[in-house]
């Protein structure tokens, strides 16, 4: 890809965060043929954004070609008793998950971090759910580097109560409940690598070697115990993560802006 195509294809993702409605994939010439244009594709969205980034999402890389990772921006990051998102099929999409929220920067460093250096970096860690929006239509034929690309499904965080670090750190199954009036949704939930922790160090190395700079107040991301949960908007909603908390909340649709 040309670096011109790789900032139009940027700009049309980020339109696409703002539409609310579902997508033809990019034109040819826009889409991303492999990991590093997906990667150069959400860096120019970093750059043109007007928002900086605030948070990150990751994984352990499933293959050597296809890794999870993605910048999630500071005004999608919400706390509090509410949280506004655009719908995805009429309904709120989450993914419980804990997020490790870093106390001190980690500048660019070619030869990156130790585990040490990163856990030190850590200020708190907390519940959190990961807001879900497929912004393509189902029968777009698009493909994993333009997900990728356009940031694996992410439109936003919420950060609920802080939980004791060793806590998360050795949490790699738990049973999380969703409950919203009378309907109780409850998972048997199991972390998709051997500890919510461990993809942290995977991310500070891989990105600081490309020369990204993580800031202290960045929250991470590493994964969802159960995957997606459908929710309703304007209910009540108690999230419970068993031995660890729960919070509560009411899901408001936010308006798009076309």
């Amino acid at each position: 890809m040309t670096d011109l195509n790789i900032k139009e294809a940027a700009k049309e993702l980020l339109s696409l965060r703002e539409a609310g409605t579902k997508s033809a994939r990019l034109s040819e010439h826009l889409r991303p043929r492999n990991m590093e244009e997906a990667l150069q594709i959400q860096s120019s969205m970093m750059e043109q954004h007007s928002d900086k980034v605030g948070g990150w999402k990751c994984l352990l890389p499933l293959s050597d070609d296809e890794f999870v990772v993605a910048p999630i921006f500071s005004e999608t990051i919400q706390r509090g008793d509410t949280c506004s998102l655009l719908k995805d099929n009429g309904v709120v999409r989450i993914e419980p998950e804990i997020t490790f929220v870093l106390g001190k920067d980690l500048p660019a460093n070619a030869d990156g971090y130790s585990e040490d250096q990163i856990n030190e970096a850590i200020g708190s860690c907390h519940m959190a759910l990961e807001l879900m929006q497929d912004r393509f239509a189902d029968d777009s034929g698009i493909e994993f580097y333009e997900k990728l690309a356009d940031g694996l499904v992410n439109q936003g965080l919420f950060i609920g109560p802080e939980i004791e670090r060793e806590k998360a750190f050795n949490t790699a199954k738990i049973d999380i409940t969703v409950t919203q009036e009378n309907k109780a949704q409850t998972f048997a939930g199991v972390h998709p690598n051997a500890a919510a922790h461990s993809p942290v160090y995977w991310l500070i190395n891989y990105m600081t070697r490309r020369g990204v700079d993580f800031h202290a107040g960045e929250a991470i991301i590493t994964g969802s115990f159960c995957g997606i949960v459908e929710v309703e908007f304007d209910a009540p909603t108690t999230v419970t993560y068993e031995g660890l908390g729960e919070y509560q909340l009411r899901f408001i649709e936010k308006s798009s802006k076309t």
